[in-house]
């Protein structure tokens, strides 16, 4: 999951070395979170206009994980 969110995030940012991706272990829900953290004059690219990019991207990593039987939450940081 992690690879995925970061290929994702890859093509969206300038700065690829301030990519920082965390995983949480699945909490009492089975929610995988995955923190994502950017440089600060990438924020707005993976953010995007009214949220459309991060949602676009959560939306994603869901139907992905929906594939392995399981539940992902993404925080942008």
């Amino acid at each position: 999951m992690k690879d995925l969110l970061y290929a994702i995030v890859e093509g969206l940012v300038t700065d690829k070395t301030a990519i920082r991706i965390t995983e949480d272990a699945p909490n009492e829900e089975g929610v995988i979170v995955l923190h994502l953290s950017v440089g600060p004059d990438d924020m707005g690219r993976v953010i995007g206009k009214q949220g459309k990019i991060a949602k676009a991207i959560r939306t994603l990593m869901r139907a992905r994980a929906a594939r392995d039987n399981q539940m992902v939450a993404v925080e942008i940081e």
